[in-house]
């Protein structure tokens, strides 16, 4: 088997592999944060509690009965079985920054570099990523040790302010895609490093005053749980920016950082609504309607660039701003790539293009374009794996292209003759 093909097979399935893990391991994270949240906020504190108890629950599952009780700081003996909840944020963010390494990395100079706004080196772009990351958290904490983490609504105010700050940045150096992933990729961060560097060595100082016979300090207990609310506040925001590649409505316009920073504001509706209703504070229904209106704006903005289509299209091919590199040379110099030329813009072009001939699409899925040669040479992989290796495309064959065509992209591809 050719090394090229290989390659590029193992590279997609690996892709695939760990986009699947990461979405299994994001679901049990998310999944145990929402429940501990409702549970935390619906304890229900009465005269019958051991002393130490904050408050209980009674749940029923499975066709079984759950009492549980929460001890703000420890109770008075440490249990010889103690279930730590960490793992699953743990594996989220490893599998993220494999699948970030995957995509955005490998292949920088498509979905990760964007030369009109900024000409970078690969390695320049990846360096400005990870240290992103890094730079994140670390201000991020520093804002939360200071004398603003006393104040919780001034904090949250703050750090929404420097969320905004950073979906700007990260819009005037990466891709539109890029942008949206990094700001996700920050955030996840922060919720992570939160659990690692925070609430779990925490936990552990609590561990050992009592395996010591200590009394704990409640500080440590307060800390946790500071950090605990802004993961809960983050994490529908996260989701949304991390599903936003495969939609260039929300990506691919100039107003994309606004959009980004908009989500965080339904984020945080979202939320409300629903730690009210676990806390049994009310039914603040009104959230509802601010999340609406909220997304109604940013629906708004998507579709303001269509007012004047000459702005429509975000990141544009790089080969127009840019010398080929010798691979894409000789695919351009093949005798075939004429023929395959014809292939795509029949077959592909009304639906990737600036403006889409096709009824019902507005924008080019996942603002992929092949209306030109440098358009078809910079997406040849693309084009290879999803309509001559796979019928992925066109879908369900809309276009009606022929098994010969597939077999003559195969061909130019690895560059063989008719």
């Amino acid at each position: 088997m050719d090394v090229g093909l290989l390659t590029t097979f193992l590279t997609s399935w690996a892709e695939f592999a760990v986009r699947w893990l990461h979405v299994i391991t994001a679901i049990a994270w998310i999944g145990s944060s929402f429940y501990f949240i409702a549970l935390d906020l619906g304890l229900r504190k009465h005269d019958q509690l051991p002393a130490g108890a904050a408050g209980d629950e009674w749940q029923v599952h499975g066709g079984g009965f759950y009492h549980i009780q929460k001890y703000l700081i420890a109770p008075a003996h440490l249990p010889e079985h103690l279930t730590w909840f960490k793992w699953e944020s743990y594996a989220t963010w490893l599998s993220g920054f494999a699948l970030l390494a995957i995509v955005y990395y490998g292949s920088a100079d498509l979905y990760l570099i964007d030369a009109e706004k900024l000409e970078l080196t690969t390695l320049a772009a990846i360096a400005l990523s990870i240290g992103s990351l890094v730079l994140v958290w670390g201000i991020y904490s520093l804002l939360c040790r200071s004398s603003l983490g006393q104040n919780a609504t001034l904090l949250m105010v703050i750090l929404y302010l420097f969320l905004v700050a950073l979906s700007w940045g990260f819009h005037q150096i990466f891709t539109g895609r890029a942008a949206f992933i990094h700001l996700g990729a920050v955030t996840a961060t922060i919720m992570s490093a939160n659990v690692f560097m925070v609430i779990i060595p925490n936990q552990k100082i609590v561990v050992a005053d009592l395996k010591a016979g200590r009394t704990p300090d409640a500080k440590y207990g307060q800390i946790a749980k500071q950090r605990s609310t802004h993961n809960n506040y983050l994490t529908l925001p996260v989701i949304f920016l991390m599903l936003s590649n495969h939609y260039p409505l929300a990506f691919a316009t100039e107003y994309s950082w606004i959009i980004a920073s908009l989500v965080f504001l339904m984020g945080v509706t979202i939320r409300h609504y629903f730690n009210t209703r676990h806390a049994r504070k009310g039914n603040p229904r009104w959230t509802w309607a601010a999340t609406a209106l909220i997304f109604l704006v940013i629906m708004a903005l998507s579709l303001a660039p269509l007012m004047h289509r000459d702005d429509l299209a975000e990141t544009q091919t790089r080969a127009n701003v840019m010398t080929l590199s010798p691979e894409l040379q000789k695919r351009a110099n093949h005798p075939l790539f004429e023929e395959v030329g014809y292939i795509v813009e029949g077959r592909c072009s009304m639906c990737h293009a600036a403006e889409p001939l096709w009824e019902g699409i507005i924008v080019a899925p996942k603002n992929l374009h092949l209306e030109t040669s440098a358009d078809i040479l910079t997406q040849a992989e693309a084009i290879y794996l999803h309509s001559a290796i796979s019928h992925a495309m066109p879908p369900a064959n809309i276009t009606y292209m022929e098994e010969g065509e597939r077999a003559l992209i195969r061909r130019w591809y690895h560059g063989q003759k008719k």
